[in-house]
């Protein structure tokens, strides 16, 4: 496979987009890859790498040049996502909570007075973004939440624990999923605008298998007060959009896992070209060859049906069965891949000299971050079946 950014795909990118895949590319190969391992090593935030795609205009890709951004489409995220996740899966994974989600839900839900207070900054990378709506007791079951929002006054009050947070340590600005009326369950959850400096307190930090270069920690909310000016849309919303969020994040995920088991399968033709086994490399016997077919068809295939829900997003079609496709199929490729190639590699795969050892451990929370392949899996037979 030809490994340049304007690699030959089943479909050809505008010349806008082959450029933006450059950048891109040259962006993760020079600044990102050199410090991958160490990162990972040392669970390192990449602040330095995050301020680097705020100057590039990624941390606003979607956003509006009126509001700052740098007025991209859902295929150019996935372009920006998928170059990212090809060298780096955390710093790809910070990108999309960031952008995929808390941005997201803003440019999605917010007033216009709102989107003008926050999104400039998390746009430019002044500030980043984080959302927060799982729990110590609740993940795919998101109506079981505890966190509540109690009105008073001209504020709500805010009290309760999030789990697994990303970028919850370095953001300044989150949305947050809370129940203003406990009593009807996931119909009273209403989403909030909370500023870092309104008494979040980050609690403990998660020491994971993977994505460990990305910021993951619990935060507590004891009884901080925000604005009522800060509820995104009515009462009872929050989870309605947060759901509608979801959708659009999904196909961020999705290209994430493309670029990792795009990574993956790099990494291992590399390897079959170099390594000898018998006299011969191993890219000269068949059962390696048929691993390599198999990790390079699948791949094309869940990049398009990356880009297809990125085209549904773009304009606006229906997006919830697309992106579950998308999402779904390329996390489960994602790991069948990151799989193949610690098996190509042996031994050497095992190791942390060779970066298939790291992709196999990111690979796994692909399949379960943003709805697990069985959520997928349920949401695709709902649609399917009427």
């Amino acid at each position: 496979m030809n490994n340049d950014a304007d690699q030959q795909l089943s479909f050809d990118l505008s010349e806008e987009m082959k450029m933006l895949r450059r950048t891109a590319r040259e962006f993760a190969d020079a600044e990102v890859r050199p410090k991958v391992l160490e990162y990972d090593e040392a669970q390192k935030f990449p602040e330095e790498l995050v301020a680097r795609m705020g100057e590039l205009g990624f941390l606003g890709a979607v956003v509006s040049e009126e509001l700052g951004g740098a007025g991209m489409t859902a295929r150019e995220f996935v372009v920006i996502m998928e170059e990212l996740g090809r060298v780096d899966p955390s710093v790809a994974l910070t990108l999309a909570a960031h952008s995929g989600l808390c941005l997201e839900h803003i440019l999605q839900f917010a007033t216009d007075a709102q989107k003008k207070k926050y999104v400039p900054d998390l746009a430019s990378g002044a500030k980043i973004g984080s959302w927060c709506l799982t729990e110590p007791g609740s993940g795919s079951d998101a109506g079981g939440m505890l966190t509540t929002a109690e009105k008073k006054g001209s504020d709500y009050v805010l009290s309760g624990t999030k789990n697994f947070i990303t970028n919850g340590s370095y953001a300044s600005t989150f949305v947050v999923m809370a129940k203003t009326d406990p009593s009807r369950g996931k119909a009273g959850i209403s989403a909030f605008i909370v500023e870092k400096e309104m008494g979040i307190r980050v609690g403990k930090k998660e020491n994971k298998l993977g994505f460990r270069a990305s910021d993951t920690v619990q935060l507590v909310f004891e009884n901080v007060k925000v604005p009522a000016a800060n509820l995104l849309g009515q009462e009872g919303d929050g989870l309605k959009q947060a759901l509608a969020v979801l959708d659009s994040g999904r196909v961020g995920v999705a290209a994430l896992a493309v670029g990792l088991a795009q990574g993956a399968l790099d990494a291992s033709l590399k390897y079959a070209k170099e390594r000898k086994a018998f006299g011969k490399t191993l890219g000269e016997f068949q059962g390696i060859q048929f691993k390599l077919a198999d990790m390079a068809t699948e791949i094309e295939a869940a990049r398009l049906l990356t880009f297809r829900a990125a085209d549904d997003k773009a304009l606006g079609r229906p997006l919830t069965l697309s992106a579950a496709y998308a999402k779904y199929f390329a996390s489960e490729v994602a790991q069948r891949a990151a799989t193949e190639a610690v098996q190509i590699h042996g031994g050497y795969g095992y190791i942390k000299e060779f970066p298939v050892e790291k992709y196999y451990r990111d690979a796994k929370l692909l399949t379960i971050g943003e709805g697990t392949s069985e959520v997928q899996r349920m949401v695709i037979a709902k649609n399917i079946l009427g």
